[in-house]
């Protein structure tokens, strides 16, 4: 699907290709693009053949190019459906930035992409009126700062599960959930580490198609990600703190065990020493009396090393 918006003396169009061949600021969103389409709008504004077919295959690394009279930019955005981190879906835009048009191409739609349409609608002449490379900040920035709440998510969970961890006994649930969630972060981190040096090269100045007054706004989207990288090393190191909570409290419940059956098997050992003792002819050492004493012995000296057990804070 291919949508053109033109922005021209004051007035904002919306249309389909019809208006490809309109003059003004020129910003052509493509969705599930094709290679037909592509290339249609590769032979009227000359669009290099290398970045089409980067736009046709997905998981491209972050990147700008220059290329003639464009320039070619892949960012990359996450959005959760279901506000759990465990939904979260990873969403890839192309751009093609020139003098007066922007061209953008994704496969999935995204938050982002109609928030700015919407802005677009709503103050066309402080949008796309002050050029395409100021569509493209608000473009960035949008998909910058749909990772703030993600990372609230994540932050949420490794909270939660490190208080259930000290809260009941850790289960091997809650160690797949902590490396499902390290899994999750070192994804986020692996997309927004390179964002965060293309995004600084159109925050400085002399890059082609992006105006010095522009810039300014760039830097800020670049803020965002070095807030965001640092709030993700955060996280990883709380991921750390989790699987340690975890080993400490298996560790702690080993020895729980173990001490409860060092416990039993120090009260069994005089018991099997004397029934051993004691497991012979009453007839030849004295019959009832000794007896008596065995029976007696049994009884009291168990009871006698629990009281002293727990004298002892042992148990």
């Amino acid at each position: 699907m291919l949508r053109v918006r033109v922005y021209d003396n004051g007035r904002l169009l919306d249309g389909d290709e019809a208006l490809l061949g309109t003059p003004g600021h020129k910003w052509i969103d493509v969705l599930q693009p094709t290679e037909e389409v592509l290339n249609k709008l590769a032979e009227r504004f000359g669009l290099h053949k290398l970045a089409i077919e980067d736009c046709l295959h997905l998981d491209q690394r972050p990147k700008l190019e220059e290329y003639g009279n464009h320039q070619f930019l892949v960012l990359q955005g996450f959005s959760t459906p279901t506000d759990k981190w465990s939904d979260l879906e990873m969403h890839e835009v192309h751009f093609f930035l020139a003098a007066d048009w922007i061209i953008t191409v994704h496969e999935k739609s995204h938050h982002a992409i109609e928030q700015t349409h919407k802005r677009i609608e709503a103050d066309p002449a402080n949008t796309l009126g002050r050029g395409v490379d100021f569509v493209m900040y608000l473009l960035a920035d949008a998909l910058v700062d749909r990772n703030f709440p993600l990372l609230d998510c994540f932050n949420d969970a490794l909270e939660d599960l490190e208080e259930r961890i000290f809260a009941d006994y850790p289960s091997r649930d809650m160690l797949q959930e902590t490396f499902q969630l390290k899994r999750a972060l070192v994804t986020v981190r692996r997309v927004l580490s390179p964002q965060r040096d293309v995004v600084g090269l159109l925050a400085r100045r002399g890059v082609p198609q992006v105006q010095e007054r522009t810039t300014i706004y760039f830097r800020d989207v670049f803020d965002h990600l070095v807030r965001i990288y640092e709030q993700i090393e955060a996280a990883r190191d709380l991921v750390g703190s989790v699987v340690e909570a975890y080993l400490s409290q298996v560790a702690n419940r080993t020895n729980d065990v173990t001490k409860q059956l060092t416990i039993f098997a120090s009260i069994f050992m005089p018991l099997s020493f004397l029934v051993g003792f004691f497991g012979q002819n009453f007839d030849v050492l004295g019959g009832p009396v000794f007896f008596a004493i065995m029976l007696g012995t049994i009884v009291a000296l168990p009871v006698a090393m629990v009281f002293w057990f727990r004298h002892k804070d042992w148990i």
